[in-house]
């Protein structure tokens, strides 16, 4: 979990890693997308850093609130993001199916959480060992579980286990995220991050025959 903006750093870095081995073992472009999700999960956690740093002046307040915009707006796109990815590497007709839905799903929560972003105001502040993130117009507690069923039910979907078992790990932590809506986000990413990327890497390299992780 990610409690300072030292821990958010060495959390992106490590992620980022993960996510250029991940990268390399890509032989089909249709396992790009999939390869791609750490980067963009180690790009989250190095933009939480400058949050961190904007809260203690260690950055201008442009900075700070262009890190918060982008920080909420990377979360509020992966309902739609996340099944996409695991649809373009599914092979049975049945499962893409259930995760074509979740796609749509996705949109539509995606759509409501920029908006409210959007409109804003949005902002975060320290909670002590945490960041606290918000926006002007909460979206509620019915968008919060559509966006765990949307992120989740693809990942449960999948014909592999190891995208399952990164089901697994994403429905804990979207769970909580859920229930807590976005203020209790920033502890919950470093873990996540870390532990569905090695997930994916090791997906990737399972498939052309290379499962561990060096």
């Amino acid at each position: 979990m990610c409690f300072s903006p030292e821990a958010d750093l060495v959390t992106g870095v490590a992620v980022g890693i993960v996510g250029i081995d991940a990268l390399r073992h890509v032989t089909d472009k249709r396992e790009l997308p999939l390869a791609s999700l750490p980067m963009v999960l180690a790009a989250h956690q190095l933009v939480e850093t400058f949050v961190w740093w904007g809260l203690d002046g260690s950055v201008s307040s442009t900075v700070w609130r262009s890190a918060v915009y982008a920080y909420l707006a990377i979360a509020f796109v992966l309902p739609v993001l996340v099944p996409l990815c695991v649809l373009a590497i599914e092979p049975a007709p049945r499962r893409r199916e259930v995760m074509t839905l979740c796609v749509g799903l996705g949109a539509g929560v995606t759509a409501v959480l920029l908006v409210g972003l959007v409109e804003g105001p949005a902002g975060a502040h320290n909670a002590g060992h945490r960041i606290a993130y918000e926006i002007g117009n909460s979206p509620g507690g019915v968008v919060s579980v559509l966006y765990v069923v949307a992120t989740c039910g693809a990942l449960l979907a999948s014909s592999a286990a190891a995208i399952r078992f990164f089901g697994i790990a994403n429905l804990v932590a979207v769970t909580v995220l859920g229930l807590l809506t976005t203020g209790d986000v920033a502890s919950l990413w470093c873990a996540w991050a870390a532990v569905s990327s090695v997930a994916i890497a090791l997906h990737l390299r399972s498939l052309h025959g290379k499962v561990r992780v060096a």
